[in-house]
């Protein structure tokens, strides 16, 4: 008999192991799956994509794989995508314009997910502060599905960022968990008050330590990656150099931050993550029963490494070649508990990644960086000149600048300072237009790109006064590489949905991440609270 443990109000599943394997069936969808690859780059199916031939290959050729997808919004960052992903809608909507914005009431930048009163329920050691959906404006997908569908639909998602697995969880989920501060998993008190038994054993069934000492390799020889190893702007923290083997080991030769950051840095962790999700469709039964369930992975193993070693890196591509694996077996799993007919995947990213700024300028290209320091420091100067002594400037996060309220209020009287402002955004390099933010409503059906990205990006009270574009080529912040514009680079990224009642091929329409809510929630009878995305209709048998 199957036994229970009431967590969080509702039924887990205990340890005893499902052993049957699901009947197929021509009902709907019986699970949901949401799998995010972080810094996903759209050109990366082609570039790389001959080398696959596990689930991301299986994905591709056997699902319907939208070519052109792309966000069409600026702050491409992780909170942001995920929560599109989750919601079929755009930051303007969903509230959620990137991973921090300036929270002018505390005066200080906060996290997308910072709630000071949540409490982290720890798998390890506690620790603080809390994260919760707190600040994410709509419900997503598996809300609405559990409050029109089904109250017993279990909802779970996993992965190395909490912005991440929180995002996909939205508000009702029953099982989110992400790899905290404190080298522990954890979840939110949001969700529930102690750690669920099922995930608990799992975790302790399978340490991360044991990991200590491993030594992550070349896939395939190295003369089957494509560009040249360990390459001008590449910095290989929290590795000690830029080419293979790189070794998963502590300080001290014991498990320390170091090993922790090193195996975050891997793609040892996106396995990690695909287990955890194999071991949840067993013991929490998902798709296998009356209700339709939903899972959802954040893999964050190639947004780490190409950060530090950018596009073109052997390690992307290797992490790429792992996670097809990692991915084959999951969806080997989904077949046998599930049954092949019973689930649908949508795959997407939350953005894509920029090439290195040494890279392009070694080629001859106008590229490189651009600091927040000195862009504040000019902007001050500026103000300056128009306003008189300062300080103007608040505080700053990504693309936006804050300003302190007298500055405010000065430029809302003076269209002819507000005009001195932007030619002063003018005389900063890598900078090719900037707005005030209260422009940004009406210009969300302009015909400019930049203006509507910008546009799409906005939300009132969380966007700052002056929103400014980076230049092709041009990144903000200190990692080699790095996302975040409206630069197609960063806004292309792969679309493709697979399994029941999808028609697969390959599809040039117009598409976005913001789509496949809309898709998923049409085919389990679902109506989404908002919609800024389509159903993906031509992939729908």
């Amino acid at each position: 008999m199957k036994q229970f443990t009431y967590v969080g109000g509702w039924l887990i599943a205990g340890l005893l192991w499902f052993t049957s394997v699901a009947p197929v069936s021509a009902e709907g969808p019986k699970l949901l799956v949401l799998l995010v690859v972080d810094q996903f780059r759209a050109d990366y199916v082609e570039t790389y994509g001959r080398q696959w031939s596990g689930g991301l290959r299986r994905l591709i050729d056997n699902g319907a794989w939208f070519t052109e997808a792309a966000y069409p919004y600026l702050n491409t960052v992780t909170c942001a995508g995920h929560a599109t992903i989750s919601t079929g809608t755009y930051p303007s909507t969903h509230g959620m314009i990137g991973n921090e914005w300036w929270d002018r009431a505390l005066s200080q930048e906060v996290r997308c997910t910072f709630d000071p009163d949540a409490e982290v329920v720890s798998y390890g050691i506690p620790q603080q502060p809390g994260e919760s959906p707190n600040h994410l404006l709509i419900p997503t997908l598996s809300d609405e599905l559990r409050l029109q569908l089904d109250s017993d639909a279990r909802v779970v998602t996993f992965s190395l960022k909490e912005r991440s697995a929180i995002m996909l969880g939205g508000h009702l989920a029953d099982v989110v968990t992400w790899f905290g501060r404190n080298n522990a998993w954890v979840t939110s008190s949001v969700y529930t008050k102690r750690p669920i038994p099922f995930l608990a054993d799992f975790i302790q069934a399978s340490p991360i330590e044991l990991l200590h000492g491993t030594r992550w390799s070349r896939t395939l020889a190295a003369t089957n990656y494509l560009y040249e190893d360990d390459i001008d702007g590449e910095r290989p923290w929290p590795y000690s150099k830029g080419t293979f083997p790189h070794l998963l080991e502590g300080e001290q030769g014991l498990p320390d931050e170091q090993f922790y950051e090193r195996w975050q840095h891997s793609p040892y962790s996106d396995d990690a993550l695909g287990q955890m999700a194999v071991a949840a469709l067993e013991q929490l039964q998902l798709g296998q029963r009356a209700s339709t369930d939903y899972l959802a992975i954040g893999f964050s193993a190639l947004d780490k490494v190409g950060h530090r070693f950018g596009p073109k890196s052997h390690e992307a591509q290797d992490v790429l070649i792992r996670l097809d694996a990692t991915l084959g077996k999951l969806l080997d799993e989904l077949d046998r508990w599930v049954g092949q007919d019973r689930y649908v995947v949508g795959l997407s990213s939350d953005h894509g990644v920029s090439p290195i700024p040494e890279q392009m300028i070694a080629l001859g290209f106008d590229a490189g960086r651009i600091r927040s320091r000195p862009v504040r420091e000019h902007l001050e100067n500026v103000l300056e000149q128009l306003l008189g002594p300062g300080p103007h400037v608040a505080g700053m996060a990504a693309n936006s600048v804050y300003l302190v309220p007298n500055a405010q209020r000065q430029l809302a009287q003076n269209p002819q300072l507000r005009v001195g402002v932007l030619e002063g955004f003018k005389e900063i390099p890598g900078i090719q237009k900037a707005f005030f933010a209260d422009t940004l409503p009406e210009r969300r059906w302009s015909e400019d790109d930049l203006e509507r990205a910008a546009a799409l990006s906005f939300y009132p009270g969380r966007t700052g006064d002056l929103v400014y574009v980076p230049k092709p080529y041009w990144m903000s912040g200190g990692n080699p590489a790095s996302h975040g514009t409206a630069n197609f680079y960063d806004r292309r990224v792969p679309v493709v949905l697979f399994g029941a009642n999808i028609k697969a091929g390959r599809y040039a329409s117009v598409a976005s991440p913001a789509d496949i809510a809309p898709t998923m929630a049409h085919l389990v009878g679902v109506t989404l609270a908002q919609v800024d995305g389509r159903v993906l209709a031509e992939a729908l048998q």
